[in-house]
């Protein structure tokens, strides 16, 4: 089964613009900033979305862009369909995809807690950072606009901005409401001297997040019963289940 990172640089390819297509898949493949000696200390592959908030997984950054993007088409299509707005769909899944590429500067794993933390050394938000990197390679400028936009660094004056833009807050807030119900789910494992955070990550990590919510919504029961065998296999390898996650 194909990762969601290769699904994204798969996506990437549909991109019809050279111009941006280049861009995209050159920083896919490579996404070390140009313009710092820094180093990420995770792969672009295991970075989370976010800490704490959401898609806070292993892989949760690539599953989150893939998610952004698919979204960020769709809407492309209704404007067109509806309202008769020719949108550049390019432009929006190029932005789309590099939206929050340099979350993989910020994070690194937290060895205390489990899962990520925002890492100590760094300075440089994301959104600032994918547009010094753009502006460093020479990217096409629409490209930079629309980046600029969307984490509101720039006002919002075009439409393929402001559909990523919404976008990404409706992933955002989907993935957030789809971790708080797996987590009420089992809440169980508090009885057995674990976190529920710290054994979200584990199921993620094992058994993939489609899988986890599928049962969730559908057999809480069933898993309420692995989250329990996680709990278990976590203190069978020492590693302490009852962290402040």
């Amino acid at each position: 089964m194909r990762s969601e990172l290769e699904k994204l640089r798969s996506l990437a390819t549909s991109i019809g613009r050279e111009d941006l297509r280049k861009v995209v898949e050159k920083l896919l493949e490579n996404p070390e900033l140009s313009i710092s000696s820094a180093k990420p200390l995770i792969s672009l592959e295991e970075c989370p979305a976010a800490p704490r908030k959401h898609h806070a997984f292993r892989g949760g950054l690539a599953l989150h862009t893939l998610s952004v993007a698919k979204l960020a088409l769709a809407l492309a299509r209704i404007l067109e369909e509806v309202y008769g707005i020719e949108v550049d769909k390019d432009l929006v899944l190029a932005t789309a995809i590099l939206h929050d590429l340099y979350k993989l500067y910020q994070y690194d794993r937290d060895p205390v807690e489990g899962g990520y933390r925002a890492r100590e050394d760094w300075y440089l938000s994301h959104d600032y950072a994918l547009i010094a990197q753009l502006g460093y390679m020479k990217a096409p400028e629409d490209l930079i606009r629309t980046s600029s936009e969307v984490h509101g660094i720039a006002p919002i004056t075009t439409f393929e901005g402001l559909i990523v833009h919404l976008a990404d807050s409706v992933d955002a807030r989907i993935g957030e409401y789809v971790q708080n119900i797996v987590l009420s789910r089992i809440k169980i494992v508090e009885n057995e001297g674990c976190k529920p955070f710290r054994v979200f990550l584990e199921l993620v990590d094992r058994y993939g997040l489609p899988n986890i919510v599928k049962k969730a919504l559908g057999n809480p029961d069933e898993l309420r019963s692995l989250a329990i065998e996680v709990c278990r296999s976590l203190k069978g390898q020492n590693i302490d289940p009852s962290s402040r996650l």
